[in-house]
C-alpha cells in the first residue's frame, strides 16, 4: 500500500449531488433485487407456511454461491470506475469482456456444483425427510437461474460504473413486474403447469433473471459508447489487469461467501428449532435484506467515487466519497429502522396470517432493528476499502465477525440457551456491530495509504 503523491492529489472531488444520482438509481435497482425475493417469499408464505420453509432452505444455498459469483465480478465495476477517473475510458470495453466471460464460467460450475452436491449436503444434515425433500426439489431449481443472473451483474456493474446506473434500476423493476405476474399465477397451483410452492418459484425466478440479462444485454448493444470503448471488439491482452481483476474478484468473492453463507447457516441453527423458526427467520432475514439494498444501494455509488478518485490519484476525494456514504448510509438507516420498529406487526403480516407465525416474527422484527446501522457501516466501509486497493482486510472482518463469532453465539444463545428466534438475531447484532466498527477503524487507519494503479 502506497501514498497517492501529493502532487496528485488535486482532482476534483466527488459532491452530495453526485453521489445522490448514483445512489438513487442504486438503491432502487437493489430494493427491486430483493422485491423479486420477497415477492416469491411473500407468494409462497401465503399459499403455505411449509413451502416457506422449503423456499427458504432450497434459497439459502444458491444465495451464497450466487454473492459469492457476484463479489467476483466486483472487479468489472472497480475497474471501469478508475480508468474513467484516469482518463482512460477506451479501456472499459476490455473490462466488462472479461466479466462476462468470468461470469459464464462461474455461473455454469456454479449451477453443476449445487445440482450434484447441493442434495447431499440437505440430505445429511439430519433435517426432517420432509424438510429436506422439499428443500432439495426447490435448490435444483433456483440453481438454473444461476448463469443469466450473474451475466446481467457484470453488465450491471459496468452500466453503474459508466454513471448510467438508471439503465439497471428500470431492467431490475421490468423483471420484478414479469416476476410477480408469473408468481402470482404460478405458485398458487392456478396454472396449468403442475408445480407450485417453492419449486414454482424457482421457476419463476429463471424467467425473470432471463429476462433481465436480455434487457440489459439489449441496450448496451444499442448504446454507441459501447461500441466507442470496444465491448464488442477483442481487445489485446492484458496480463496485469487481468489479475488486478482477478485480486478485486477472489477476496471480494471470498468475502461475500463468507458473509451470505454464515447467514444461510443460520438456517440451520433455527432448523434445530422446527420449521416455523425457520419461516419466522426467513422473513426477518427477507425484511432486513430489502433494507440492507439501501446501504448497498450507497456504498456501491461510493464505491465508483472512490474508484474514480484513485484513478485520478486524490486521497482528498476519496476520503470525502467515503465520508459522504457513510452519512447518507446512517441517516437513512436510522429512519428505515424507526418505521420498522413502529411497523413490525403490520410487515409480519403481509407474510402470513399463521397466528404462531406471526407472533414470533413481529417481536423478532423490532428486535432487529438494533444492528442495521452495524451492518451499512460494514458494507460502506468495505467497499470503499475494495475500491481503494485494500481487498483483503473486508474479507478477513468477515470471516472473524460472522464464522468465528456469529455462528457460535447463535447456536449458543438459541438452542443451548433456549434462546430460540431472538437468540439467533441477538447473534447478529454482536457481529454486525464487531465487523462494522473494524472496518470504519481501518479505513481511517489507512490515511493517505493506497494502492497505486496504473493508468
Amino acid at each position: 500500500m502506497d501514498a497517492i503523491p501529493a502532487s496528485n492529489q488535486g482532482a476534483p472531488e466527488g459532491t452530495y449531488r453526485e453521489l445522490l444520482r448514483l445512489a438513487g438509481p442504486n438503491v432502487l435497482s437493489r430494493l427491486g433485487v430483493m422485491a423479486m425475493g420477497l415477492t416469491d417469499a411473500i407468494v409462497v408464505g401465503q399459499y403455505s407456511a411449509v413451502e416457506l420453509g422449503y423456499h427458504s432452505l432450497g434459497w439459502a444455498p444458491t444465495v451464497t454461491v450466487l454473492v459469492a459469483g457476484i463479489g467476483l465480478l466486483l472487479g468489472v465495476q472497480v475497474l471501469t470506475a478508475r480508468h474513467i477517473g484516469a482518463g482512460t475510458p477506451e479501456r472499459t470495453g476490455a473490462v466488462l469482456r472479461r466479466g462476462v466471460a468470468y461470469a459464464v464460467q462461474i455461473g455454469l460450475v456454479s449451477t453443476l456444483a449445487l445440482v450434484l452436491l447441493g442434495p447431499v449436503v440437505l440430505g445429511n444434515l439430519g433435517l426432517e425427510p420432509s424438510l429436506a425433500a422439499g428443500a432439495t426439489a426447490a435448490l435444483i431449481v433456483f440453481s438454473l437461474s444461476l448463469t443469466p443472473y450473474l451475466v446481467a451483474d457484470s453488465l450491471w456493474f459496468w452500466l453503474e460504473a459508466q454513471g448510467r446506473p438508471q439503465v439497471p434500476m428500470v431492467a431490475m423493476w421490468i423483471a420484478n413486474i414479469i416476476n410477480l405476474l408469473l408468481a402470482l399465477w404460478i405458485i398458487p397451483g392456478t396454472s396449468p403447469f403442475p408445480v407450485s410452492g417453492a419449486v414454482a418459484a424457482g421457476w419463476v425466478t429463471l424467467v425473470a433473471r432471463t429476462a433481465l440479462l436480455l434487457m440489459l444485454a439489449g441496450w448496451i448493444w444499442r448504446w454507441p459508447r459501447a461500441h466507442e470503448v470496444g465491448v464488442f471488439r477483442k481487445a489485446a491482452p492484458d496480463r496485469q489487469e487481468a489479475r488486478e481483476q482477478r485480486r478485486i474478484g477472489y477476496a471480494s468473492g471470498l468475502s461475500y461467501a463468507i458473509e451470505a453463507g454464515a447467514f444461510s447457516g443460520m438456517n440451520f441453527v433455527a432448523a434445530q428449532l422446527g420449521v416455523l423458526v425457520v419461516a419466522a427467520w426467513a422473513v426477518v432475514m427477507n425484511v432486513a435484506a430489502a433494507v440492507f439494498m439501501v446501504p448497498m444501494g450507497i456504498a456501491a455509488a461510493g464505491a465508483v467515487l472512490v474508484s474514480r478518485a484513485v484513478g485520478a490519484r486524490s486521497v482528498s476525494a476519496v476520503k470525502r466519497a467515503f465520508g459522504m456514504s457513510m452519512r447518507l448510509a446512517m441517516g437513512a438507516l436510522l429512519i428505515l429502522s424507526l418505521i420498522l420498529f413502529l411497523a413490525a406487526e403490520l410487515v409480519a403480516r403481509a407474510y402470513s396470517d399463521d397466528p404462531a407465525l406471526l407472533a414470533m416474527t413481529a417481536s423478532a422484527l423490532v428486535l432487529s432493528c438494533l444492528f442495521f446501522m452495524a451492518d451499512g457501516a460494514q458494507v460502506v466501509a468495505s467497499n470503499a476499502l475494495r475500491a481503494r486497493g485494500d481487498v483483503w482486510w473486508p474479507t478477513g472482518m468477515h470471516f472473524v465477525s460472522y464464522v468465528l463469532v456469529m455462528i457460535p453465539l447463535a447456536w449458543w444463545f438459541a438452542v443451548r440457551q433456549s434462546g430460540g428466534l431472538d437468540g439467533i438475531i441477538w447473534a447478529v447484532i454482536i457481529a454486525s456491530l464487531i465487523s462494522g466498527g473494524a472496518l470504519v477503524a481501518r479505513f481511517y487507519w489507512l490515511g493517505d495509504r493506497m494502492k497505486q494503479v496504473d493508468a
